[in-house]
């Protein structure tokens, strides 16, 4: 999948290099996590989460990071669910998509509780049922999936329904990010 011209395998390349210890779909999840609880969030609150060593970006490494937190803000924003989650192209083996998918959820999971969110078991209601759910498929490994027909259309499933669920979480916690600011806003 692409992000705002940016391939997973790029963007996985991209960490690697710079020596991220967060696999490119853990690393999108986290963003994405954080975006929904933590206002404001910005790109060098997310560069100092997944990489260990940023001092050493490079012009054009910063640029693609950048490409990637903005088309994601704006994803969310946009009202029309054009939310995407940035994970390995459909002509990748199926386990290996079916992994990044679980790192993904870990990483969105992991982004939201670094968030204003303390206590993620704690949430209620819709976002609560979507957090549980992020946690099962989280915990899912894609050892065992063949590429038959109807694992592929379990996993095209799955990654409509996050993509859903992201963008669910995102809108239901705008009260939370809105209180923060205004909360940060007090205080100064």
């Amino acid at each position: 999948m692409m992000i705002s011209d940016t391939r997973f395998r790029d963007f996985e390349d991209l960490l690697a290099s710079l020596g991220s210890h967060a696999d490119a779909a853990e690393a999108h999840g986290s963003l994405c996590g954080a975006l929904c609880s933590t206002a404001p969030y910005r790109i060098q609150d997310w560069v100092n989460e997944i990489l260990p060593d940023h001092a050493a970006l490079s012009e054009e490494s910063a640029a693609i990071l950048e490409r990637v937190f903005t088309a994601t803000t704006m994803s969310f924003v946009e009202q029309g669910m054009a939310f995407e989650p940035l994970l390995p192209d459909d002509e990748q083996p199926l386990t290996g998509r079916a992994n990044a998918l679980a790192l993904w959820c870990t990483g969105f999971l992991y982004g939201l509780g670094a968030g204003h969110i303390s206590d993620l078991e704690a949430l209620g209601g819709e976002v609560g049922e979507i957090v549980r759910d992020f946690t099962e498929i989280s915990r899912a490994t894609g050892d065992d999936a063949d590429a038959d027909e109807s694992n592929e259309q379990a996993y095209a499933e799955l990654v409509e329904f996050i993509r859903v669920a992201a963008q669910v979480v995102f809108e239901e916690l705008l009260p939370l990010r809105t209180q923060v600011v205004s909360q940060a806003r007090h205080l100064h």
